[in-house]
């Protein structure tokens, strides 16, 4: 199993630049940025991790941004979103933007996508909360149509445009994989849909119990990662054991010191759980 970790990019924290060397330089596989490309000051949505909303989550870098720092200076690194709020982007300025990280990095992108959880964010965005599943389905499909296609088009709902040009395309083809965030109802309907492969968030329950649900029901091989994951060696083993091929521990929002300290926890786990 792969480990990777995450980190929100925050302008008083350690630059993504700095944490991609140091994913790089001590062996993970990858490096995940959140995104919000705001936060409400009038909060009405409850924060699932709980009462106090943490504030990077207002001081966060732009995804797109921090995700080409990072592959600027890596060479083998996999950087990627943890996760996209396609519901509040444009998809073919999204298309753009995902293809050119992935084209520039030689191929390294991952792009983790979702619905995420602030009514109010999607609102300013004019995303009516009630219509995102369908909206984030259509699209990751009308951006895969770019990517794949010299001339694209796509007709749905919410999303259409005809005949329409937009280079460079990825270099990963057809396209960078796309990992279905979320452990919602009906999240393994969405993964099936149009996603690459799983990636929920530790902590919510039955992530495991999913895994025969999710692999009785495709008809391709999927994908298993999953983010957040603690500093524990026994549940590493837990995750493995389970097949998930990624396991992604979040960082500290802090200054360099702070995030040394966290990765060196996370890899003496790691160590524990590899028999080292």
């Amino acid at each position: 199993m792969d480990t990777g970790v995450a980190i929100f990019p925050t302008h008083d924290a350690i630059s993504p630049a700095d944490v991609a060397r140091l994913a790089e330089e001590r062996g993970h596989e990858s490096l995940f940025f959140p995104e919000h490309t705001h936060i409400p000051a009038d909060r009405q949505s409850p924060w699932p991790g709980g009462t106090e909303l943490p504030r990077k989550y207002a001081h966060t870098f732009d995804l797109f941004v921090a995700a080409t720092a990072a592959v600027t200076v890596t060479t083998r690194l996999r950087v990627g979103s943890g996760i996209c709020l396609v519901i509040e982007r444009d998809p073919i300025t999204t298309a753009k933007e995902v293809a050119s990280v992935d084209y520039l990095s030689g191929g390294r992108f991952e792009f983790g996508v979702g619905a995420g959880w602030n009514r109010e964010e999607m609102a300013n965005h004019g995303t009516d909360p009630r219509r995102r599943m369908d909206l984030l389905r259509e699209r990751v499909e009308a951006m895969k149509a770019i990517w794949t296609q010299d001339e694209a088009s796509y007709a749905g709902e919410y999303v259409k445009f005809e005949r329409i040009w937009s280079w460079p395309k990825p270099a990963q083809r057809p396209h960078p994989p796309v990992l279905v965030g979320g452990n919602g109802p009906g999240v393994v309907d969405r993964v099936l849909a149009f996603g690459d492969a799983w990636f929920p968030n530790y902590g919510r329950s039955g992530i495991l119990d999913r895994v025969a649900e999710l692999r009785s029901r495709a008809d391709r091989p999927v994908g298993l990662m999953v983010m957040g994951i603690p500093a524990d060696a026994k549940v590493l083993q837990e995750y493995a054991a389970a097949g998930f091929q990624r396991a992604v521990h979040w960082l500290p929002s802090a200054p360099r010191g702070p995030v040394e300290r966290a990765m060196d926890r996370f890899e003496a786990a790691v160590a524990e759980f590899h028999g080292a």
